[in-house]
């Protein structure tokens, strides 16, 4: 079962990173198409990460008490049917409904993808499982934006969703033949799925919390640089789709690298270090969209890489502090793994989603407004991270 079971996982767990990459390109064409402004055809990618989030705390208990296969199954299905909703809605509420239910779709696969690597495979085993997956899950950015415009100039933006549904068919033909149960046989499943217990402990531990944040800013960070780059290269810009997903590939590919150098780093320098080092990335990242913005070029191509090469510093940034940051919320909860992962999840996204709402609320221009948010919380971080009274919240801790 072991030596088939990750092409499967790595089937499943792409729905996700799809679901937000493919129709980037599309997105200036969905505004005009739908009447609707830039922020508001942003907000389906902030809903669709919302969702997510949420999903990780109502349905991470749903695959313990019913299993994994039942929820894969249930994931794909809502995932296909969402994507033709997408596909077919004629009014933006519409599309906005269908992707708070992607994003409750996507959670759902990729809760079982990482629970099944749990129930099959031993700590040593799992690590290259995740690398594998996570390698993936990195790889869809770099490619996705480039046949999401492809499809559009041939069949229009709605061609994505569609193609997102037929992928879904794929995976659903795939899993229900070939995907085991992988629930272990011990699992507790009694007692009520929701309560306020289980989580106090996890929310009420400042360590957690400030990690869980910092999570949390890296994220909003990532998703204010991928909402607002297609209405600002090809919105303002006026780059064609294909321009824009070179562009994107290209951070893509910078983000890649990062992903594989990062445990390498954090190996030499340690968890907190590494923060410290991705938070600087952060910050130097949006001072250097400030100077792009005010001295660089304004028009044509130039003008895009003056966007897009700050993004590179982000991208960067971002591949660092995941890892570190993720191991220091959850060092303390050796016995409350699963509530403190899926607690992590839902402020990492929910939480990042509702920053970027927030901004997206706000007149800023692009770059300003990503500069913003992404300056001001690391140096809020940062400044947290400096003062001693504060040590039991920044500071390594061992279960």
């Amino acid at each position: 079962m072991q030596r088939n079971l990750l092409p499967l996982l790595m089937f499943m767990v792409l729905l996700s990173p799809l679901a937000i990459d493919i129709y980037l390109p599309s997105m200036p064409t969905m505004a005009l198409e739908y009447g609707v402004s830039d922020s508001q055809v942003q907000s389906t990618l902030v809903l669709f990460l919302f969702a997510m989030g949420l999903g990780q705390i109502l349905i991470g208990p749903l695959a313990d008490r019913f299993g994994r296969r039942p929820i894969a199954l249930f994931g794909i299905v809502l995932y296909g049917i969402s994507s033709l909703l997408g596909a077919y809605a004629v009014e933006f509420e519409w599309l906005q409904l269908a992707r708070v239910f992607q994003g409750l779709a996507a959670c759902s696969t990729s809760i079982v993808v990482f629970s099944a690597v749990r129930d099959c495979y031993n700590s040593k085993q799992s690590v290259s499982m995740y690398s594998y997956l996570n390698g993936a899950i990195c790889v869809v950015p770099a490619l996705a934006p480039t046949l999401g415009g492809l499809l559009a100039l041939q069949f229009g933006w709605r061609s994505t969703f569609i193609f997102m549904a037929l992928y879904a068919i794929v995976v659903l033909f795939l899993v229900g033949f070939k995907f085991p149960e992988t629930r272990p046989l011990n699992t507790d499943i009694s007692g009520k799925l929701y309560r306020w217990g289980r989580y106090k402990p996890v929310l009420s531990d400042g360590h957690f919390m400030f990690y869980a944040s910092t999570c949390m800013v890296a994220m909003a960070s990532i998703l204010c640089y991928v909402s607002y780059s297609p209405v600002w290269l090809i919105g303002r810009l006026g780059m064609s789709e294909l321009t824009f997903s070179a562009l994107f590939g290209l951070n893509a590919v910078v983000n890649i690298a990062a992903c594989f150098a990062a445990p390498v780093l954090i190996r030499r320098i340690g968890n907190r270090a590494g923060v410290v080092v991705a938070l600087n990335f952060m910050i130097a990242a949006a001072a250097l969209e400030v100077v792009m913005q005010l001295v660089g070029p304004q028009t044509g191509l130039a003008a895009g890489f003056a966007f897009m090469l700050p993004m590179m510093l982000l991208c960067v940034g971002f591949a660092i502090l995941l890892g570190p940051a993720t191991s220091m919320a959850l060092s303390g909860f050796g016995e409350r793994a699963g509530t403190a992962t899926a607690m992590l999840g839902c402020i990492q996204m929910s939480g990042a989603s509702i920053l970027t709402a927030l901004i997206q609320l706000t007149d800023i221009s692009a770059p300003f407004a990503i500069a913003l948010l992404m300056g001001g919380m690391s140096s809020l971080l940062l400044a947290v991270m400096g003062m001693q009274r504060f040590n039991h919240w920044h500071q390594e801790q061992h279960a």
